[in-house]
C-alpha cells in the first residue's frame, strides 16, 4: 500500500512552497500520526507546532518543522482519494443505467464514507467495518449522508440487491448516539417503498432525531437505459401529486413536532405534479439542496429579489440553456430579468436524447444534445451555460468540453453560476 498523501499542486506564496515542496511529493505523517488519507490530514492539521514527514519524488526523506500563522494553510492540494467500490445491485441505481461510451470514471459505483463526510456524497452503510466505525466516532465525521430507502430489512435488501445485510436502524443509532449527525434520503420507488414501508421508515427516523437532522424523500430516477434492468414504476405526473398531497400535511406535523424542518419532498415532485411549492421556510437552512430539495423555491426567492434592484444593461442578447424541468422557472424568470434590463434574453429547454425523455433535470443535461438542439440557430452574443451542467472541469457528462461546444456552435459559451445573481452578473460582465 503506498503510504501518505500525493501532493498534486503547491500554490505559490504559501508554506507549502516556502518549504520547497513539490507536486510529486508525498505527505506520510505530520507530528508522528501516519496519514491515511485527507481526512487524517486535516484532523491532524489543528496541531501546533507542526512536524511534516515528506518523501520526496526522488525519494529521499525530510523532516520539516513548520512555521505558520494560526490556521493558515499549507498550501498544498493533494491527489483525490481511491474511493472504496459499492457491492449493491441497487435496483434504481443511476450507473447501470448508463448508456455505454462514456469516460470510464462515470461507471465506478462508489461507497465511502470518507467521501460522504467530505463531499457529501451517500453511502448506504452496508461496507462499513468496526475499523471503519471507531474511526467516524473517534475522529466524529460528522455529518455523514445516508441512503436509508427503508427501514423495513427485507424491503431494503430488494431495493439494495443483496441479501444477509445488518438492519440498518442499529447502525444509525450506533453512531447518532456517538455524536454523529446524518442527513438521510428515502430514493421513492412507487410499489416498493411507499405507503406503509414510508410511514415505519418516516416514523422510525423521526425517533432518531436529532441525529437524522434531515429526511429528503426523492423521486426514483429512470433512463431509457434498463432493458436488461428489473422493471420499477415511474414517477407519473398524478403519483407526484398526490403524493404531494398526502405528504406536505406530515412535513408540516414533523417540523410542529420536532421544533425545526426536518422532512423535505424533492422540488420534482411539485414540479412533475404541477403543484405549487410550499413557503421556503418549509426548508430550514437548505441541507438537502445538492439532493434536489428547495432548489428551485430558493431561485424564485432569489430571483424576486434581483429582480426590485436590477439596474438595466446596455443591449446584448443571449440563448440561455436549461433542462425541460426547470424551463418554466427559469424562462419566466429571464423574460422578467429581460424587461427590467433591456437585455435580449432567449431561454431553450433541452431534451434528454443521451439518457431519454425521462430525464429532465438541467445537472444531466449533456453537450450533444445542446449541439444538435442550437446547430444552425441564431444564438446572439453568446451560450450561457448553468455550471451544474459540467461535470469534472470543463466537461458535460457525455465528455463533451466547453471549448468542443464553442467550436462547433460557432459562438462563445459563457459558463455561470446557476443562481438569478449567477445570470445577471454574466449578463453585467459581458455587455
Amino acid at each position: 500500500m503506498t503510504r501518505g498523501l500525493l501532493i498534486a499542486e503547491v500554490q505559490p506564496d504559501g508554506p507549502g512552497a516556502e518549504m520547497e515542496l513539490e507536486p510529486g511529493d508525498r505527505l506520510v505523517a505530520i507530528n508522528g500520526h501516519p496519514l491515511r488519507d485527507l481526512i487524517d490530514y486535516e484532523f491532524h492539521l489543528a496541531d501546533d507546532p507542526l512536524s511534516l514527514e515528506v518523501i520526496r519524488r526522488s525519494g529521499e526523506s525530510w523532516e520539516i518543522e513548520v512555521e505558520r500563522d494560526e490556521g493558515e494553510s499549507l498550501g498544498l492540494v493533494f491527489a483525490p482519494p481511491v474511493p472504496k467500490r459499492c457491492g449493491n445491485n441497487c435496483l434504481f441505481c443511476f450507473v447501470r443505467q448508463l448508456p455505454k461510451g462514456l469516460r470510464e470514471s462515470l461507471y465506478v459505483k462508489d461507497e465511502d464514507y470518507r467521501l460522504s463526510f467530505l463531499f457529501g456524497a451517500y453511502i448506504t452503510l452496508t461496507n462499513l467495518t468496526q475499523s471503519d466505525l471507531r474511526r467516524i466516532k473517534e475522529q466524529r465525521l460528522s455529518p455523514l449522508y445516508v441512503s436509508v430507502h427503508a427501514t423495513d430489512p427485507p424491503v431494503r435488501e430488494k431495493l439494495l440487491g443483496r441479501t444477509g445485510l445488518p438492519p440498518v436502524l442499529p447502525r444509525l443509532r450506533e453512531l447518532t448516539e456517538a455524536g454523529i449527525h446524518i442527513h438521510a434520503q428515502v430514493v421513492l420507488c412507487p410499489g416498493i417503498n411507499d405507503g406503509k414501508i414510508l410511514d415505519r421508515t418516516l416514523s422510525d427516523l423521526a425517533a432518531l432525531y436529532p441525529g437524522i437532522i434531515s429526511l429528503a424523500i426523492v423521486p426514483v430516477g429512470l433512463t431509457s437505459h434498463r432493458a436488461r434492468l428489473p422493471k420499477l414504476q415511474p414517477v407519473t405526473a398524478d403519483y407526484a401529486a398526490d403524493f404531494v398531497r398526502r405528504r406536505r400535511p406530515e412535513v408540516d406535523q414533523l417540523a410542529t413536532r420536532l421544533g425545526e424542518p426536518w422532512l423535505c419532498l424533492a422540488d420534482e415532485f411539485f414540479i412533475k405534479g404541477g403543484v405549487p411549492f410550499p413557503p421556503l421556510s418549509t426548508y430550514g437552512n437548505f441541507p438537502q439542496l445538492e439532493n434536489g430539495v428547495g432548489m428551485i423555491p430558493l431561485f424564485l426567492d432569489e430571483a424576486e429579489e434581483l429582480l426590485r434592484t436590477a439596474a438595466p444593461l446596455p443591449p446584448v442578447s443571449v440563448t440561455v440553456v436549461t433542462g425541460v424541468s426547470s424551463f418554466p422557472f427559469i424562462s419566466e424568470f429571464m423574460e422578467q430579468l429581460s424587461k427590467v434590463t433591456g437585455a435580449t434574453i432567449r431561454v431553450v429547454a433541452v431534451p434528454n436524447r443521451l439518457f431519454g425523455p425521462a430525464v429532465t433535470i438541467t445537472g444531466l443535461v449533456v453537450g450533444q444534445d445542446i449541439r444538435e438542439l442550437l446547430r444552425g440557430k441564431v444564438l446572439g452574443d453568446a451560450v450561457v451555460i448553468p455550471d451544474v451542467m459540467l461535470k469534472e472541469g470543463e466537461r458535460f457528462i457525455d465528455d463533451m468540453t466547453v471549448a468542443e461546444l464553442a467550436q462547433s456552435l460557432g459562438c462563445e459559451l459563457l459558463v455561470v453560476p446557476a443562481t438569478p445573481w449567477g445570470f445577471y452578473n454574466c449578463l453585467n460582465r459581458n455587455v
